[in-house]
């Protein structure tokens, strides 16, 4: 099932989309993470056609979303070989051992088609980052890897979009990673069994141009070990993110780097959710 934020003739509500991605149905709860919860939720009033609303951010997370960097080999290597990863010393420790992982701020969230916002007079390096981000449903901590899946509600996307030089500047991600509008996410939360982990595809547009096209299967590490790794010692809960790392093919795996430029826009889908577009202003 897709659960979306939406909203209609002045007001924000919480409704399910159809399959065929035409209508939506507006729900008895007043937030998603109700839904995350295993609310009972039901369908309030007559379908309404997804045209005629608008789509926000499926969530706004109730706590810093957990990223993971470096999670794809080939991302990995070309991050090292950018100049702009202050975590490796070269090709030799190019692989992370262990996931790497950090954190975005909830307000850098921002939704469908709303404007990535050109941090202009802060950073000239802006970056994309096309993602597939787990929505935990039970919490937990100290989840066996054997079990983690069982704690996964489903998915949605993140465009972790990234300062670079102030990535490399202050030699840690959180100041690059968490600016306005950083975190652009959607279109809407789909429930696990919509995605088929071993055969998913990941890809990024830049104006139309493909720049990232991956297989989910792809993760170094996988989101059993994700989730194993961040709840030893931290206790997730219901509508808790882990954004699983980003495919090769960003801007700064370019000769020269391809950043994104005002009025750029910037597409990415994951089979089995379907496609976020933000434009860049």
């Amino acid at each position: 099932m897709r659960f979306a934020t939406v909203e209609y003739q002045g007001k924000t509500f919480v409704a399910s989309v159809d399959k065929a991605g035409k209508k939506v149905m507006p729900l008895s709860v007043g937030d998603i993470n109700a839904v995350f919860r295993g609310d009972r939720c039901e369908a309030k009033g007559p379908a309404i056609a997804l045209a005629s609303v608008k789509l926000k951010a499926p969530m706004l997370p109730l706590r810093n979303i957990m990223c993971v960097g470096k999670n794809y080999h080939e991302h990995a290597k070309e991050f090292s070989a950018s100049g702009f990863d202050s975590s490796s010393t070269g090709a030799a420790d190019a692989i992370p051992t262990a996931p790497i992982i950090f954190t975005k701020v909830p307000q850098s969230v921002i939704g469908p088609d709303e404007p990535i916002r050109y941090p202009t007079g802060v950073s000239d390096q802006l970056d994309y980052e096309a993602e597939l981000a787990v929505i935990i449903g039970q919490g937990g901590r100290g989840i066996a890897k054997s079990d983690a899946l069982g704690h996964v509600w489903g998915y949605t996307i993140i465009n972790d979009v990234t300062a670079r030089d102030l990535q490399a500047r202050h030699k840690q991600w959180f100041l690059g990673k968490s600016m306005d509008s950083f975190a652009p996410m959607g279109p809407w939360c789909v429930t696990a069994d919509e995605v088929d982990l071993a055969t998913a595809g990941i890809r990024c547009w830049v104006n139309g141009e493909l720049r990232q096209d991956a297989k989910i299967a792809d993760l170094i590490f996988d989101i059993p070990t994700l989730i194993a790794t961040i709840s030893a010692g931290i206790t997730l809960m219901p509508g808790d993110i882990i954004a699983t790392g980003t495919p090769a093919g960003v801007g700064i795996g370019f000769k020269p780097p391809k950043f994104l430029q005002k009025g750029d826009v910037v597409a990415m889908e994951v089979d089995g959710i379907g496609r976020l577009t933000n434009p860049v202003q």
